[in-house]
C-alpha cells in the first residue's frame, strides 16, 4: 500500500497519523488493486480542520473532502463517505454482469427435438 500523507499549515502527532492509517485500512480491504492512496490534511483561519483521502485504483479514483472540527472526525466522515462510493462501484458492476446473463438466457432457443 503506497500512502502520501500531506499537512499544510500544521503538524500531526503519531498518534493522529496511527489513526488516519487505521482508518484507512478498511478502505484498503474493500478495494482489491489500490495502488496510492492520498491524504491531505489542512487548517482554515477560523481553526477547522480539512481531511481529503483520495484512492487511486487502476481504472477509477475514489475521494472525499470533508470540514469539521476535529481531524478524527473529519477522517471518520470521508472513510464512510469512500465506503459508500466502493460499494456502489463494485455493485453496479455485479448488476450489469447478472443483467447481461438473463438477456442471454431469453435468446437462448431450445431445439424441441432435442431430449433434455
Amino acid at each position: 500500500m503506497n500512502m502520501r500523507f500531506l499537512f499544510k499549515g500544521l503538524e500531526i502527532d503519531k498518534k493522529t497519523r496511527d489513526y488516519i492509517m487505521k482508518r484507512i485500512g478498511r478502505i484498503e480491504k474493500l478495494v482489491d488493486e489500490a495502488t496510492l492512496f492520498e491524504v491531505e490534511v489542512s487548517q482554515d483561519k477560523k481553526g477547522k480542520f480539512r481531511v481529503e483521502v483520495m484512492v487511486k485504483a487502476p481504472r477509477t479514483l475514489y475521494r472525499a473532502e470533508e470540514v469539521t472540527e476535529s481531524i478524527e472526525g473529519s477522517t471518520d466522515i470521508v472513510i464512510d463517505e469512500l465506503e459508500v462510493q466502493i460499494s456502489k462501484k463494485k455493485t453496479k458492476a455485479r448488476d450489469l454482469k447478472l443483467r447481461g446473463s438473463r438477456s442471454i438466457k431469453k435468446k437462448l432457443v431450445v431445439d424441441k427435438s432435442a431430449r433434455l
